[in-house]
C-alpha cells in the first residue's frame, strides 16, 4: 500500500494538509489519466486515519491504524472500484466458485448501498474518522450515482469521501456540486521522465511518449505488456503484408480496449507523418511510419480512422472481439498500395 505522494503532487498535498481542520466532507480529485491520482487518494486517506502523521501530514507507517491500512484491513476505510467481484446469479463469488466470475466495468448500486451499513458503525478510533475512496467515480452507474448523491447530501459526521476521476464530465452535476474539486497536476515531460528512470524503467522516453506523458501508465506498460505491445506495432508495420487472422489473435490477447487504443494511436501517427512529418506516440517507429505514409491512401485512412473510433467506443460490449479485429485488420491492409 503506497504511503507517499509523487513529486508533482507536493503542492496539492500541502494545500489539503493545511486545510485539514476545515476540510470538506467530499473531495473530487480530477485530472489526466495515468498521473497517480488514486495513489494520492489512498495516501491521503491513510494520513487522515493515521494516529501520528508527520510534519508534512504523511502517515507515520508505524501506528495501529497504519498497520491495519498496510494489511488492507482498516475497519474505518473503504475503497470502491469496479474490479470487485460481480456475483453470479447463484450468489457465488470468485472465492467460492470454480467457474470464472466476470469483472464489472461499473460500480454498482449494491456496492454504494453497502456503505450505508458501514457509515452506521462507530469508528474504531478515538478521532472517529472514516474515509471512503471511490475510483473511478465515473464508473458509477446511474442508480449507484443517485444512491451516492443521497449520502453526500446528508453526510455523517467525521466521514470523508474521496472521489477520483479522469472524466468529471461523466459525473452527475449534483455530485460535483457537493464536492470540493481538486485539480490534480500532471508532471512536465522531463519531470516524469526523470521519475521513470529513477524507477528503473527501460526505454522510459519511448513509453512516456506513447502514453502522452502519463508516467503511471508508462511504467505499467513497460513492465507488464511491453513485448506484447511491440509485437502489435511490428505487425502493423507490415502494412498490406499483415496477416489479419494471425494478428487478430495477438490483438485480442492484449485486450480489446487496449488494442483499439493502440490502433488509434498508430493511425494518428501515420496520418501525422503523412501531413506534418512528426510523430506523437511512436518515437521508436518513425522510420516504419515514414515508409508506410508513402503508400497509404489518405482518404481511405481518414474513413478507417472513424471506423476504429467507433469500434473503440464499443470495445467493452459483449461482441466477438476476434472476429471484429479480423475485419478491422483486413481493412487496414487495404489502405496501402
Amino acid at each position: 500500500m503506497i504511503t507517499s505522494k509523487y513529486p508533482w503532487q507536493s503542492s496539492v498535498w500541502q494545500r489539503l494538509v493545511q486545510s485539514r481542520e476545515r476540510r470538506h466532507h467530499a473531495l473530487l480529485l480530477k485530472g489526466r489519466n495515468g498521473t497517480g491520482k488514486l495513489d494520492f487518494a489512498v495516501a491521503f486517506a491513510q494520513s487522515l486515519l493515521c494516529r501520528s502523521p508527520d510534519q508534512e501530514g504523511m502517515a507515520c507507517g508505524q501506528c495501529v491504524s497504519c498497520s491495519w491500512f498496510l494489511q488492507e484491513g482498516h475497519p474505518d476505510y473503504r475503497l470502491l472500484t469496479p474490479e470487485q467481484d460481480v456475483p453470479a446469479e447463484n450468489g457465488e463469488t470468485a472465492a467460492s466458485s470454480k467457474k470464472p466470475i466476470r469483472k464489472s466495468s461499473q460500480i454498482s448500486v449494491t456496492q454504494v448501498r453497502e456503505l450505508a451499513g458501514f457509515l452506521e458503525l462507530s469508528s474504531h478510533q478515538t478521532n472517529g474518522m472514516r474515509v471512503i475512496v471511490i475510483h473511478p467515480a465515473d464508473a458509477l452507474n446511474q442508480i449507484a450515482a443517485n444512491a451516492l448523491l443521497k449520502l453526500l447530501e446528508e453526510p455523517p459526521a467525521d466521514v470523508v469521501f474521496i472521489l477520483v476521476t479522469s472524466h468529471p464530465q461523466r459525473l452527475l452535476p449534483t455530485i460535483i456540486s457537493r464536492c470540493q474539486q481538486v485539480e490534480m497536476p500532471a508532471p512536465e515531460f522531463d519531470e516524469a521522465l526523470g521519475w521513470l528512470q529513477q524507477q528503473g524503467v527501460e526505454n522510459a522516453s519511448q513509453w512516456l511518449a506513447y502514453h502522452g506523458g502519463s508516467p503511471m501508465a508508462a511504467r505499467q506498460d513497460a513492465s507488464q505488456t511491453g513485448p506484447q505491445l511491440d509485437q502489435l506495432f511490428h505487425s502493423l508495420a507490415q502494412a498490406k503484408k499483415l496477416d489479419p487472422f494471425i494478428s487478430a489473435t495477438q490483438f485480442a490477447a492484449y485486450g480489446m480496449e487496449q488494442a483499439m487504443t493502440a490502433l488509434q494511436k498508430w493511425l494518428y501517427d501515420l496520418l501525422a507523418v503523412r501531413l506534418t512529418g512528426v510523430v506523437r506516440y511512436h518515437n521508436q517507429h518513425v522510420a516504419a511510419l515514414q515508409a508506410l505514409s508513402k503508400s497509404v491512401d489518405l482518404s481511405a485512412l481518414l474513413v478507417f480512422q472513424r471506423q476504429v473510433d467507433e469500434a473503440r467506443r464499443a470495445a467493452n460490449h459483449p461482441l466477438n472481439n476476434e472476429l471484429q479485429l479480423e475485419h478491422l485488420l483486413l481493412q487496414y491492409t487495404r489502405l496501402f498500395s
